[in-house]
């Protein structure tokens, strides 16, 4: 009998101008406290709240987690497969 799987999870990639701040995420802690709002976007990329805007593109989100200080805005492909992280706060 083969193994079950949760869900699959979203696939994350990062903006250029967010690559860049990540090499220079030093602390322990920051890697850290991102790493867990990733993993939250990443399961459930509708987890964050819609940002107001244009609705030509795709749509905006925000997640925010008060207890690790972490903000993050992201966009989820058409096929909800991929996550685009614009920008992060730690």
């Amino acid at each position: 009998m083969a193994p079950q799987h949760g869900p699959r999870r979203a696939q994350i990639a990062f903006s250029d101008s967010v690559a860049k701040h990540l090499d220079n995420l030093t602390s322990e802690a920051e890697i850290h406290a991102l790493d867990r709002a990733l993993v939250v976007i990443s399961v459930d990329p509708d987890v964050g709240d819609p940002i107001p805007g244009d609705t030509a593109g795709p749509q905006l989100r925000q997640y925010t987690d008060d207890v690790e200080q972490v903000r993050v805005l992201y966009f989820v492909t058409a096929l909800r497969t991929v996550v685009v992280v614009a920008y992060i706060e730690v």
